[in-house]
């Protein structure tokens, strides 16, 4: 979590940033939830890499951070969809940097 001693500790931007969305998996997460709404089992079908637990634990993460929300329907079976916040969103200018680098560098030649 991201709290004003961290940033007065880091100073440093890139580090803060580093701190929110570090990791494996939450960039990725973030990335597949850009552009839509998406039920638990969408995102783990988009990641078929990540463990249930593993996601769980990192969009609780995400949620608690602020970058993404979590909406319960009082249905039955129950539904619940994850989507990004408006935080969540000022970061897809930056996913797209990282998709267009990727596609360029490693995607290409494929």
């Amino acid at each position: 979590m991201v709290t004003k001693e961290t940033i007065n500790e880091l100073k440093c931007p890139v580090s803060i940033l580093l701190q929110l969305i570090g990791g494996k998996w939450k960039p990725i997460i973030l990335y597949v939830l850009r552009s839509n709404k998406r039920r638990f089992g969408e995102i783990s079908a988009r990641i078929p890499t990540i463990s249930r637990k593993v996601l769980t634990e990192q969009l609780k993460e995400l949620e608690r951070d602020g970058l993404i929300e979590r909406k319960q329907f009082k249905e039955i079976p129950p539904r619940v969809e994850y989507s990004l916040t408006e935080f969540g969103k000022s970061l897809a200018p930056v996913l797209n940097e990282m998709e267009k680098w990727g596609n360029e560098n490693f995607l290409k030649n494929q």
